[in-house]
């Protein structure tokens, strides 16, 4: 079972960081990014993509839990 992935769009600043770490996985769309699909394999490259995003948009979940982005 995956991951499933959210981008607040009203919080994403489109810095694009999120597309240049894990282009696989999102992408600018417009002047806001998204995620290519809602349901992501687990592992490193999203979750350093939802750490790094200035604007704390990008959540990622596994079931119930939240995964990304991290706690400091």
């Amino acid at each position: 079972m995956g991951w499933h992935v959210t981008v607040d769009r009203g919080r994403c600043m489109g810095s694009g960081i999120c597309a240049a770490l894990a282009p696989e996985l999102f992408e600018l769309d417009g002047e806001r990014s998204r995620a290519r699909s809602p349901e992501i394999p687990p592992g490193e490259t999203a979750l350093d993509a939802a750490d790094s995003c200035p604007a704390l948009a990008i959540t990622i979940t596994d079931g119930a839990e939240t995964v990304g982005p991290r706690p400091d």
